[in-house]
């Protein structure tokens, strides 16, 4: 199928789905997969701090015939291939005073939307 989004790992969760990390989830005619957390400097839940800190995940985008992967910072939007694809969500948040929190306990959330500019080239 030319048009369908190139895989590997198994068949993507429906949109709107929470996913581990390397688990796949469709955001519209993409699908992407959290790879791995390159940084999670987030304020602990339970503590004050002057900086907010974030949360970035390397994620694979793949589209059809075509696969890219780039950082993604939770609540910050970033363009792919005429995508504009979000990390919206990322947990467990850290604890003050507790163990980091390991690759396998995180879950992530994204969205995404084809740009205006790309929807209206793909209708010419």
């Amino acid at each position: 199928m030319p048009d369908a989004p190139t895989l590997t790992g198994g068949e993507p969760m429906p949109a709107g789905s929470v996913v581990a990390l390397r688990q796949p989830v469709a955001v519209g005619d993409v699908v992407v997969t959290p790879m791995r957390v390159v940084e999670d400097s987030r304020c602990p839940i339970n503590a004050r701090c002057v900086w907010p800190g974030r949360l970035v995940v390397e994620t694979r985008v793949d589209g059809a015939g075509w696969r890219e992967t780039v950082p993604l910072t939770l609540g910050d939007p970033q363009r792919v291939r005429g995508w504009s694809i979000s990390l919206v969500s990322g947990e467990p948040g850290q604890m003050a005073g507790s163990e980091p929190v390991r690759a396998e306990e995180y879950r992530l959330s994204y969205e995404g939307r084809l740009t205006s500019s790309a929807a209206s080239s793909t209708r010419r």
